[in-house]
């Protein structure tokens, strides 16, 4: 029987997770250990014993066999916290294609102890008059300095100072010294907890809002599949509808049975008014954990994780890998939304790792949102996950009345101005009645293509359906095949000049409406304006108080806020997405649209919404305009399965960076005829390779190529004899590459 050999972590807390330690597996332990196992091994010199986890497992010895020392038992009982994660970080590797190490640091990020912050008050000790008559004693003896200590210490609430106010008064701490050794005063050093701002803000506890009867019937479906198929769960309601009540709810009853929940958002941005709305139920036993926050916050916040004073952990994907030691519950709010897929390897999706992490650990795993995405939706189409709808808004409020601008018919009238007839007179209306507005730019997918403003004709690969990028060079290029043509300078459907790429932006737009109305107050929120840790919540607070009666912003602005003096959603250049170089382009232009267009009309006072786009005839624009996901999905689906996009088909991307432009464009040939000879059947397609959508950064050269395939299974077969392709080559050592699947 051959020898199976073990890697072995020993301390998961430092950086020492980079170097793992080789044991063999005793033939009586065989079956027993696994990626993620604790087991009990010899450890250094002499007799020392210690414990560890197995991070991998193989049957080729790194040193000599006669050096390598057997594992001594697996540790019995229930799999640790460390070791779920260990196995979820096993799965990432083999699902989308990293070192062991990359994935492990993904799933125990090392978190580095931090000095607790200390707050020192200075207390009066003798009781008032007492005090008042040291106060007289200090001054006779013109002591000023004690006195000026007394006198503040009098003046505040409950005779007590910190630092600041003792610095202000210009009190020195030589004199608190003289005084503490008096007896008069006592120095008293807190521990200060590092809240971030979400948390230091958030309101005091009250209840939750009661369910409607289509809430309880959902939250009644979904216990109920729970405790039978216990099948991943998407909950479908439209803008409005009380998602998060059900979160609220849902949650209650894991924290009611000893279960810990772990709430996903897509956005630092979202946040804000979240963490308020779930803290406003739970109190004090919520944790933040987001990239904008210090160490020091971070590091509070996993201490009240693993002192078990926070049951609930909110935040941006990262957060999925809490370290709960009894998890019940993962909720993906606005599942659908692109933030959820990581851009660094491993780059995994947000919504699959939740699911194989509920399924290692016996949790369920719970997705919202008003626009699922067309995988989602699939998967529930084939039975793979369980679907539960909210078909109506929350407290009888009623979606916005949409109506689309065609932009094509403004320019015609020689209207030239970003805002269409339509939308400057119910921008008026809407101030005149003293409501506020929401206007996005929808800058996704801006980057280059090109488009006629007087037709909206759009420059296209005729092999892809996707269009075609101007690059500084004047090509236009696929960035899925490769296809090339040179500069269109005259639309080629009505023979117009005004053909080429948009250019406004938040700014532009802030300006021309600054002059429309003057009277108006503007805030704006995109990356420039957004910077600083607490921006985010500092424009959403200020809007939310009604110190502003417009809000411009790109797509931070239409995901999940609620403001219900909001009465108009405006949407400037939807097409920008529509004709983005991406097969889900016309998914992520719906699910943007809807999103944006239910911003308006959440409070009593109704709403309207206006859309501008030069494509009003659009499937994904019309079904936008009438909130219909059902209509979408059919058109959206067709053309999937007809080109063998995902969810129909599988389709990996294999991304390759190289500082040597001409390098790296041979090594992705040379990747192409490996595939090629390695691929089992001609129904396996590539497609390139091709320059990426952004072709260099910081001196890298970006490409790109896809391999297309129905089974899984095969897709992951052929990028793992890749990678043993790339680790013998030298000619690769130069080359980074990355593993994106069904991206």
């Amino acid at each position: 029987m051959q020898t199976e050999y073990a890697d072995v972590i020993v301390d998961i807390t430092k950086e020492s997770l980079d170097h793992s330690f080789q044991y063999s597996v005793p033939a009586e332990l065989a079956g027993s250990v696994q990626e993620g196992t604790a087991v009990r091994i010899p450890f250094g010199r002499g007799t020392r014993v210690t414990d560890g986890y197995v991070v991998g497992l193989g049957s080729k010895p790194k040193i000599d066999p006669e050096r390598i020392r057997p594992i001594l038992a697996v540790i019995p009982g229930k799999i640790s916290i460390e070791g779920s994660l260990i196995r979820l970080a096993a799965w990432m590797k083999s699902t989308y294609g990293s070192t062991m190490n990359q994935a492990l640091k993904t799933t125990l990020p090392v978190r580095e102890k931090e000095n607790p912050e200390t707050v020192v008050t200075v207390v009066l000790l003798p009781e008032e008059p007492a005090a008042r008559s040291l106060l007289e004693e200090y001054r006779n003896r013109h002591h000023t300095a004690k006195a000026r200590l007394i006198e503040l210490l009098l003046a505040r609430p409950g005779h007590e100072a910190g630092r600041p106010e003792l610095r202000a008064a210009g009190i020195t701490a030589d004199t608190v010294a003289r005084l503490e050794k008096e007896g008069v005063v006592l120095r008293d050093a807190r521990t200060s907890r590092r809240d971030p701002p979400e948390l230091a803000e958030a309101g005091p506890e009250e209840d939750s809002a009661a369910l409607t009867p289509a809430q309880k019937d959902a939250c009644e479906g979904i216990l109920r599949e729970w405790s039978g198929q216990d099948r991943p769960c998407l909950l479908h309601g439209i803008t409005g509808s009380g998602k998060t009540l059900l979160y609220i709810e849902l949650t209650r009853q894991m924290l009611e049975q000893g279960r810990q929940v772990i709430i996903l958002i897509p956005e630092i941005s979202l946040s804000w008014q979240t963490v308020r709305r779930i803290r406003s139920v739970f109190g004090d036993r919520i944790a933040v954990l987001h990239s904008r926050m210090s160490r020091g916050e971070r590091y509070d916040q996993y201490e009240r994780i693993a002192r078990g004073e926070a049951q609930i952990a909110i935040g941006p994907r990262s957060a999925l890998f809490t370290p709960f030691a009894s998890l019940g519950l993962i909720i993906i709010d606005e599942e659908h939304d692109t933030a959820y897929r990581s851009g660094q390897t491993p780059r995994y999706d947000t919504r699959e790792t939740a699911i194989t992490r509920g399924r290692i650990e016996g949790a369920h795993v719970l997705m919202g949102s008003a626009t699922p995405s067309t995988d989602s939706y699939y998967r529930c189409r084939t039975g793979d996950y369980a679907l539960f709808t909210l078909p109506d808004r929350y407290g009888g409020a009623q979606l916005p009345h949409t109506r689309i601008a065609d932009m094509r018919e403004e320019m015609r009238a020689g209207n030239r101005s970003i805002l269409s007839r339509a939308l400057q007179d119910s921008l008026r209306s809407c101030l005149d009645s003293g409501n506020q507005a929401i206007l996005f730019l929808n800058r996704r997918g801006y980057t280059g293509f090109v488009s006629c403003r007087s037709c909206g004709h759009v420059i296209k690969c005729p092999h892809c359906d996707v269009s075609l990028t101007m690059h500084s060079n004047g090509q236009m290029i696929c960035h899925y095949c490769g296809y090339r043509t040179g500069q269109v300078r005259v639309c080629p459907s009505c023979g117009s000049p005004y053909i080429g790429g948009f250019r406004a932006g938040t700014q532009k737009v802030e300006q021309e409406i600054g002059s429309i109305f003057p009277d108006a107050r503007i805030l704006r929120m995109d990356a420039d304006s957004t910077r600083s840790k607490e921006s985010y919540s500092r424009i959403l607070r200020s809007f939310a108080a009604h110190e502003a009666d417009i809000l411009i912003g790109t797509q931070m602005v239409v995901k999940g806020h609620d403001f219900p003096d909001v009465t108009l959603s405006g949407v400037l250049a939807a097409d920008l997405s529509l004709f983005a170089s991406d097969y889900r382009a016309a998914e992520r232009t719906y699910q943007l649209l809807v999103q944006a267009v239910g911003r308006a009309g959440r409070g009593s006072r109704g709403g309207e919404a206006i859309i501008q786009t030069y494509h009003p005839e659009h499937y994904s624009i019309r079904a936008a305009a009438a909130q219909d996901y059902n209509s979408f999905f059919e058109e959206e689906i067709t053309g999937r399965e007809m080109m063998r996009y995902p969810p129909a088909e599988q389709m990996l991307a294999i991304h390759g960076s190289a500082a040597d432009g001409q390098r790296l464009e041979t090594a992705m040939l040379y990747i192409r005829q490996f595939l090629l000879r390695a691929r089992r059947s001609e129904r396996t397609e590539l497609i390139g390779p091709a320059p990426e959508a952004v072709a260099k950064i910081q001196d890298a050269w970006k490409s790109v190529l896809y391999v297309k395939e129905r089974d899984e299974k095969e897709v992951l077969r052929l990028r793992g004899l890749l990678e043993k392709y790339v680790e013998i080559n030298s000619g690769f050592r130069e080359i980074y590459l990355q593993y994106d699947l069904n991206v």
